[in-house]
């Protein structure tokens, strides 16, 4: 073996880092407005990063949630926490918003 050969399994690659998948794809959840926790829709604006509503959805918002009807999933979820279901992590006691 020439001492200008590389070893087997020594050879370069691409490293290719894995990006977060923004939306679940079925296109089901696309058609309506979610609800997210309110500083994670201000932190989102600024920042571009995705946030996860009730439901389990992630993606970045960027639409107006005025303009599509509530998603049932997580109207359900916030009716059965209740307004202040996030008081005991130091919350306002207003709930999440929609987006």
């Amino acid at each position: 073996m020439s001492t200008l050969e590389p070893e087997r399994g020594a050879g370069t690659g691409t490293l290719v880092e894995p990006t977060p998948q923004v939306s679940n794809g079925d296109g089901d959840h696309e058609r309506y407005a979610h609800y997210v926790q309110k500083d994670k829709i201000m932190e989102s604006a600024l920042s571009g990063s995705p946030v996860v509503a009730l439901c389990g959805k992630v993606w970045v918002p960027g639409r107006d949630p005025k303009k599509y009807p509530v998603c049932p999933m997580c109207k359900e979820i916030f009716e059965t926490i209740g307004p202040g279901g996030d008081q005991g992590k130091g919350g306002d006691g207003k709930g999440g918003g929609k987006q």
